[in-house]
């Protein structure tokens, strides 16, 4: 006779050691699952998993009726139910609330559902095969590393629970079934962020990191051995808390549809959205929702300022980016000068003003534009950093004159040194500045132009890389090109089988099968595999010229504005980025490949320039970063962007032909199956076009910085249609 082995009780919810804004972001959509879900942002190992599978345990049980894949409920079963139609008012059985994970490498069909293909090749019917949206059901569907999900995916995953009910249609199968569900999702923004138009679906947000303080370390170490030791007695030990969590969060659910909200408070909820500039209306609703869902969780009959500030506190962060590359978050004073200001737009008769004129109370600053504004203050330091290493710059060059041109220019004149045209203009007192020589100096790059919308640019041909939105690719999710070679493997899902193409193989054999009636005999030989087509995203690996003849004119600002629109680009078609650049004597890595855009601009703003133009040790040392990385990830073809003018100073080896060694170089690349796109930068009434030589050996197209506008491309051919 076997024993029942007893199952290990999960990390109790209330055991977690500080993290509060957590636990009340899942306490609320607990509460209130119209809010739309958590997004938790952090680094590794801060008990994000933890206390969002303890949660579970919390919510109460279910009614369900017996048999249904869906999770109805007796009193109120879904009408378009595919187990249905139930009818209301019957019997159901308690099952416990589900906690239904869904891994990063999850597939459409495993989400939504499909057609069942067993059923459908052994009985000849069509039916549906649940999804795991389905078995969340008022439940928590809990997503780990969600910025690392397909982006179809992610898309599906919030329509559904915004909407509350998944629309399946594919495969034949046309399914609608409730899924309402508390949605949460973990990162780490260090392997990349989510979108902003993805950010925006979740209803709240929480930042956690872990505690620098030395007591809340140690009581978080000695929480999890003593956990580990015997997992049961510390659960036990926390079963008084856990059942007040849990009888709370029970009470609030009944309460939380009869919490009044006063137009008061929505005036105050609209007036802080608008303050702070968020896109849409979905702030508001999100803020509205979860200020009810605190004043339940509090024990309030109605919505107060309180709730409003804890609501936006947890709602907004993740809306306030205007740009891919924004970090997400929000300044408590920013939000509570909102709030005072708010307060003034609450009352929507505040009477007459006082006699002074003035709203009283010390003044300030305009909230209404502080969020707005956000951040300025740390461009304002950048820029006074940035003035600061000028004028220090100003000071060495005075103290030696050598230091104040490039060594390297071209027919446009001499290098732009970032200091302001009047300084650079001769006076009666200037000495004429000496010519220095080897790297140069080192000069911070001048502020990028406006960025603008890139073309896209694609490795040519077909790949079988990362799922994207670049370069053409074999993907599990596409449209179907065509079906594949006889012989080759059988599909594996409903998904993968092309339906004409099998029907066309086991169509010849069917009277030898012993055909009757109108059913179709198939057999496993008769199934053929669906080759679809769509797109993946690449290794884009961006090599920069920074040398003096890049800055003349103040040409490097543009460079740079194009690099940052090209970096946006990537943000939005899933690439990994790299960055390489070159100046003076050598190259430089200043990025190696990752999947972090925003670490790539962060790189990019800080680069430096000035000195002469080793293009040729630029190209050799793409070539080995490309090396390396084929190595690491096979799969994902590389794209190189080589932004330069073409204006090689420094040869690859001793007494050799600077712009000979760039080709040759360039001609390696080609033979490692490298896609080059040269961006010439050259400008000036003098053009050399060496740029031009270099993409005619790496074999690629050469572009112009206007010509990388997407917006300029699209106006051109719109003129031509026109004429």
């Amino acid at each position: 006779m076997t024993t029942a082995v007893p199952r290990v009780p999960r990390f109790p919810f209330s055991a977690v050691v500080g993290h509060d804004d957590l636990r009340l972001a899942l306490v609320l959509n607990a509460v209130h699952p119209g809010i739309g879900g958590v997004l938790v942002r952090g680094e590794k190992g801060t008990a994000k998993s933890t206390a969002v599978r303890a949660l579970a345990a919390l919510l109460p049980g279910l009614q369900v009726v017996p048999g249904c894949r869906f999770g109805c409920a007796p009193d109120a079963p879904d009408p378009e139910c595919p187990d249905g139609p139930h009818a209301a008012g019957g019997t159901g059985e308690i099952r416990p609330a589900q906690l239904v994970e869904l891994p990063v490498g999850a597939t459409e069909d495993r989400l939504v559902g499909s057609l069942d293909l067993e059923r459908a090749l052994s009985e000849g019917v069509r039916a549906y095969q649940p999804g795991l949206l389905a078995d969340a059901h008022r439940g928590v569907l809990y997503v780990d590393e969600v910025n690392l999900l397909h982006d179809h995916l992610v898309d599906l995953l919030l329509d559904a629970a915004a909407m509350g009910r998944a629309h399946v249609e594919r495969d034949g199968v046309s399914v609608s079934h409730a899924a309402r569900f508390l949605l949460v999702g973990t990162m780490n923004p260090e392997e990349g962020e989510l979108r902003p138009q993805l950010l925006d679906r979740f209803g709240l947000t929480v930042e956690v990191r872990a505690a620098r303080d030395v007591d809340t370390r140690v009581e978080v170490v000695r929480r999890r051995l003593a956990f580990e030791a015997d997992p049961h007695a510390f659960a036990a030990a926390w079963d008084g808390e856990e059942a007040d969590t849990a009888r709370r969060i029970a009470e609030a659910q009944e309460r939380v549809a009869s919490v009044r909200l006063d137009d008061t408070e929505l005036r105050r909820i609209a007036a802080v959205c608008a303050a702070f500039d968020v896109d849409g209306m979905r702030a508001d609703l999100v803020i509205a929702r979860a200020a009810a869902a605190h004043a339940a969780w509090r024990g309030a009959d109605a919505v107060a300022e309180e709730d409003v500030r804890v609501a936006a506190r947890l709602a907004l962060p993740h809306r306030r980016r205007r740009d891919p590359f924004d970090e997400p978050g929000i300044d408590e004073q920013d939000l509570e000068n909102a709030l005072r200001d708010a307060a003034e737009q609450a009352d929507p008769d505040p009477g007459p003003p006082p006699p002074d004129g003035g709203g009283g109370g010390a003044p300030r600053d305009d909230p209404g534009q502080e969020p707005a504004d956000a951040g300025a203050g740390d461009r304002s330091g950048t820029e006074d950093e940035r003035g600061g290493q000028d004028g220090a710059q100003d000071t060495d060059a005075a103290a030696d004159p050598a230091r104040a041109e490039p060594h390297d220019h071209g027919p446009d004149g001499p290098a732009d040194t970032g200091a302001p045209a009047d300084r650079r203009e001769p006076g009666p007192d200037t000495k004429p500045a000496a010519r220095p020589t080897g790297d140069g100096p080192t000069r911070a790059a001048p502020p990028p132009t406006t960025p603008f919308r890139a073309k896209r640019l694609e490795v040519p041909g077909i790949g079988e890389g990362a799922p994207g939105r670049r370069s053409r690719a074999r993907t599990d999710a596409g449209r179907v090109v065509r079906p594949a070679d006889p012989g080759s493997s059988a599909p594996r899902r409903a998904a993968d089988v092309h339906l004409p193409a099998t029907i066309a193989a086991a169509a010849p054999h069917q009277q030898a099968r012993g055909r009757s009636g109108a059913g179709l005999r198939l057999q496993r030989d008769d199934l053929r595999h669906a080759i679809r087509e769509g797109r993946e995203g690449n290794l884009v690996l961006f090599v920069v010229d920074a040398s003096g003849s890049m800055a003349a004119r103040k040409r490097m600002g543009a460079v740079s504005g194009a690099v940052l629109s090209l970096l946006r680009d990537a943000y939005q078609r899933r690439d990994k980025v790299g960055l390489v650049t070159f100046r003076g004597l050598g190259a430089e890595l200043v990025l190696p490949p990752t999947s972090s855009v925003p670490a790539a601009q962060a790189r990019l703003t800080t680069m430096r320039t000035g000195g002469r133009t080793p293009l040729a040790s630029g190209l050799l040392r793409a070539q080995r970063v490309l090396a390396v990385e084929r190595l690491r990830d096979p799969r994902r073809r590389p794209l190189l962007v080589l932004l330069t003018d073409g204006r090689a100073t420094v040869p690859a080896r001793a007494g050799g032909d600077p712009v000979h060694d760039a080709c040759r170089a360039a001609e390696l690349l080609a033979a490692d199956g490298v896609h080059t796109v040269v961006v010439d930068c050259e400008s000036g009434p003098v053009r050399l076009g060496l740029a031009a030589r270099i993409a005619v050996a790496a074999g690629g197209p050469l572009v112009t910085v206007d010509e990388l506008s997407a917006d300029r491309v699209t106006g051109v051919v719109q003129a031509a249609r026109a004429a």
